[in-house]
């Protein structure tokens, strides 16, 4: 007896590279009982990625049809659109989107690669989100060999991956990315669990092997972290990771990832008796292997265990939570904390990884304006849109929320009652691996912590205040000094020096800002007032801080020479004293290696 093939979804799309040197893809879609007043939406933004980015914008020549007769489009707004039909007979429409954004959070097409979001490319069927999505990709105008990688569930495919996948929902073909190209692919088990790896953009110096067992050490911690001998919530994973000749990012998927890294950064083939070098926090194979771990562990912090406000996304606007500081941040905490607890970064080069986030908190002004929450709910105003003045007016929910994950955990450790460890077990059994609110997670800290923590979560989470970060790194073995900062920093300012010196930022109450310089700025020169009356001003060319550094001596008083907007002007500046408020920095060693391995596991 055969058995009957189960009825095709009533949402089917059809994705086809039309012209990869125009960087064109088109996309059809077919609509079975369609609404008379049948509307259709492209998502504004991507969850994730807290900015709305008005995907709609590449969307070109979109057209109708049912039984075979055009029908009018009527646009309703920026990103939807109308169509009246009879209702009964399938509606098809047809469209074009230009791909060349090679980020993670959109689309691309050329001759050496092609990669999508359905957010960039599907419009959504208003009403219908929930129903069942088919998706078929063919070649198209592709070079020959080409192959297709994805989170989708495979329904009937060739060889090479094209033909037709699966989603049960609009979200889900949201949450699955597709990549395509000529891509290197490996493949390992984690934990019992098929893990794939595709790289795009790579060379036969590519040293594939140790990236894949480097990763697999990462998720099998991963998944130990939070099921211990149990299953991961997922039959399959895969990573895409884009190797750029400039770039760097991630966007994480409930089984997948899209990854980008310069090239550079990939490890290389090694000669056959070469041992590989212990790697340091410089290296930027360690920062490719973070964003593996950091993007990896959203699988379980932010993809299933979200904020309540994400329980069901809304993509036509901004969809703001307080949380991004909880699940942005102690992402962030554990991403470098599981490279140290699989063995591939050591005591010494994990305290240097928190002293860089350490430092980057300590030397932003606007820690002082921001708190953590406000920053999170802030995301998609500030965050994404960095201006001159950021430094000055927000706090990064990366760097600050990793800090605060770190405070809670050292403290519940000193208390020896629990860890941050328990803590995230424990919300994820409470939350069944759901929506969360903040509340959830004070009630599980007093639970475990055995008392409130309501004072902590004000002041570190709602506060600006400083956190006491040197007091508990220094009883968990870590020994605190401080070094003088970086002379920009000194001076107030972030400066680019490319053949000459141009100021980037200036920070709130530095020695910069007192001079009246400004983002922008061409510093061009030095003026030192003369020694003695009658002599001639000193002046001189420059083109890095150091020289300025030089040239003065021990004089503290001097005018910069500075061009803005076509003008030369002259700014009287002090040199700040080298003991002054914000010229010192945190640097980080191992001071007691057996306190420090019990909590660095």
């Amino acid at each position: 007896m055969s058995r009957a093939r189960p009825a095709a979804p009533a949402l089917r799309y059809r994705v086809e590279a039309l012209n990869h040197r125009a960087h064109l893809f088109a996309v059809t879609l077919e609509i079975d009982r369609p609404a008379k007043a049948q509307k259709l939406a492209l998502p504004v933004w991507i969850p994730g990625s807290y900015l709305v980015r008005e995907f709609a914008q590449h969307l070109q020549h979109l057209q109708a049809s049912q039984g075979g007769q055009p029908l009018a489009v009527k646009q309703l707004d920026k990103h939807r659109w109308q169509v009246d039909n009879d209702g009964q007979r399938t509606l098809s429409l047809r469209w074009e989107v230009y791909a060349f954004d090679a980020s993670v959070r959109t689309a691309f097409l050329d001759a050496t690669r092609g990669f999508f979001n359905a957010t960039s490319l599907c419009l959504m069927v208003a009403g219908r989100e929930d129903e069942p999505h088919a998706l078929e990709i063919v070649p198209g105008d592709t070079p020959a060999g080409w192959q297709v990688a994805t989170g989708l569930s495979a329904a009937e495919v060739d060889a090479n991956g094209f033909g037709h996948y699966l989603a049960p929902h609009y979200d889900e073909l949201a949450d699955c990315p597709v990549e395509m190209g000529s891509f290197w692919s490996g493949e390992f088990s984690a934990c019992g669990v098929p893990h794939r790896f595709v790289v795009s953009g790579t060379g036969g110096w590519f040293d594939g092997q140790r990236l894949l067992d480097d990763t697999r050490r990462i998720c099998e911690q991963q998944i130990r972290f939070w099921h211990g001998d149990g299953k991961p919530p997922y039959e399959r994973y895969v990573f895409m990771l884009h190797a750029s000749a400039d770039g760097y990012g991630g966007l994480e998927h409930r089984n997948s990832t899209a990854l980008i890294a310069q090239r550079s950064d990939l490890p290389k083939v090694r000669k056959k008796d070469d041992k590989p070098a212990a790697l340091k926090a410089t290296d930027g194979y360690t920062t490719l292997l973070g964003l593996i771990s950091h993007e990896y562990f959203h699988t379980w912090n932010v993809k299933r265990l979200r904020p309540a406000e994400f329980k069901r996304y809304d993509y036509s606007r901004e969809n703001h939570t307080e949380l991004l500081w909880f699940f942005e941040g102690f992402t962030s905490y554990y991403d470098d904390l599981i490279l140290r607890r699989a063995g591939l970064i050591d005591d010494a080069t994990y305290l240097m990884l928190v002293t860089k986030t350490i430092n980057q908190v300590q030397q932003s002004p606007g820690q002082r304006v921001q708190s953590v929450a406000q920053a999170s709910f802030d995301a998609w105003t500030r965050y994404y849109r960095v201006g001159e003045n950021t430094p000055n007016s927000t706090i990064s929910y990366y760097t600050k929320g990793a800090l605060v994950a770190m405070c809670l955990d050292l403290t519940l450790r000193a208390e020896g009652h629990s860890s941050l460890d328990a803590v995230m077990r424990a919300l994820w059994q409470r939350t069944q691996g759901g929506p969360m609110r903040e509340a959830d997670l004070a009630t599980v800290l007093r639970q475990l912590g055995q008392r409130s923590f309501a004072s902590e979560l004000a002041q570190w989470v709602h506060g600006t205040d400083d956190l006491p970060l040197s007091a508990l790194l220094a009883a968990r073995g870590a020994k605190v000094h401080q070094d003088k900062t970086p002379l920009a920093q000194r001076l107030g300012l972030r400066v680019a020096e490319n053949g000459g010196l141009t100021v980037k930022n200036v920070l709130r109450g530095g020695a910069g800002e007192a001079a009246g310089l400004a983002a922008g700025d061409e510093w061009l020169g030095v003026e030192f007032p003369p020694a003695k009356r009658g002599q001639p001003v000193e002046a001189w060319r420059v083109r890095k801080l150091d020289e300025i550094d030089g040239l003065r001596g021990t004089r503290t008083a001097l005018t910069a020479l500075v061009a803005r907007d076509g003008r030369l002007l002259r700014c009287p500046l002090t040199w700040p004293d080298d003991n002054a408020p914000g010229t010192t920095a945190v640097r980080l060693t191992v001071e007691d290696a057996v306190k420090l391995g019990a909590w660095l596991g």
